[in-house]
């Protein structure tokens, strides 16, 4: 699969894609790091994979937390070499249902706790002058749909500073790619996994049938997960990775769809846009 053994770090390792990712890579006989709030079910989950694996308990919120975890799988391997930002979860609701506390809960793990993973692997990726920095965001991070406003926001903003940072890094040798799939057949639809707004409102009925429509595709979503899986570690094999993968043809479409709205809309105040400058 590898050239040479590579080093991963995958956050959110316990169950979906970072639980399909830590098993494909140790059976290739990759050195894979995982991470997850409970170690206890990480371990159960992977079963006994030997000496290429290390499990740790990390909190994504708490910078000291992910300082360590980088350090102990720098010093168990001597390298990191692919960091796969996958922890996260869904939080539905409109944006007034949704409580300060939620809305800075989801923006905590789904965005900051994959700025404090980038900002501590980086001084290591740098000394390498290598690595590859892959962010899973979602679909709902490049068109997001009603009922999950403050998700799409944590998304996009996942979209966006994977964006600015493959400018950034690519001096050092770095490659970032950011992820977004559509609905694949994981947890993600379960309440391990998902956050609804606790004190709902009655008259956002529009936002209660789009929760329903998600919750009932719960266990029927037409993504492979362990397709997915294997497109992400192939893409660490590529010569020149792209910077965007759209995972699912539910993404693909949606994708797609969003980019034609935004050429139509962006073209039709072209001349509007355009006369903004100071007059001769």
């Amino acid at each position: 699969m590898m050239e040479s053994k590579k080093t991963w770090l995958i956050t959110g390792a316990s169950k979906g894609f970072g639980l399909c990712l830590v098993r494909q890579l140790l059976i290739a006989g990759e050195h894979v790091v995982a991470t997850s709030r409970n170690l206890t079910e990480l371990i159960a989950a992977v079963g006994n994979p030997g000496e290429n694996f290390l499990p740790l308990q990390v909190d994504l919120t708490n910078e000291d937390s992910v300082a360590a975890a980088v350090t102990a799988a720098h010093h168990q391997f001597g390298s990191v070499d692919v960091v796969i930002n996958n922890a996260g979860y869904g939080i539905g609701g409109s944006i007034e249902e949704l409580t300060d506390r939620e809305t800075r809960d989801s923006f905590d793990v789904n965005v900051f706790g994959t700025i404090n993973v980038i900002r501590k692997v980086m001084p290591i990726m740098r000394a390498q002058q290598s690595g590859h920095i892959i962010n899973i965001a979602s679909i709902a991070g490049i068109t997001g749909v009603s009922g999950w406003a403050v998700y799409a926001a944590a998304k996009f903003s996942v979209v966006g500073l994977s964006e600015v940072l493959a400018d950034d890094v690519r001096a050092f040798g770095v490659k970032v790619t950011v992820v977004a799939p559509g609905a694949f057949r994981t947890s993600f639809l379960s309440k391990e996994s998902l956050v609804i707004a606790e004190n709902p409102i009655n008259e956002y009925r529009e936002v209660r049938e789009a929760h329903a429509r998600y919750l009932n595709m719960n266990g029927q979503q037409p993504g492979d997960p362990e397709k997915a899986a294997k497109a992400i570690i192939d893409v660490v094999g590529e010569e020149n990775p792209p910077l965007y993968l759209l995972l699912g043809s539910d993404a693909y479409d949606r994708a797609m769809s969003k980019l034609d709205r935004m050429e139509k809309e962006f073209k039709l105040n072209e001349e509007l846009s355009r006369s903004m400058a100071y007059s001769a």
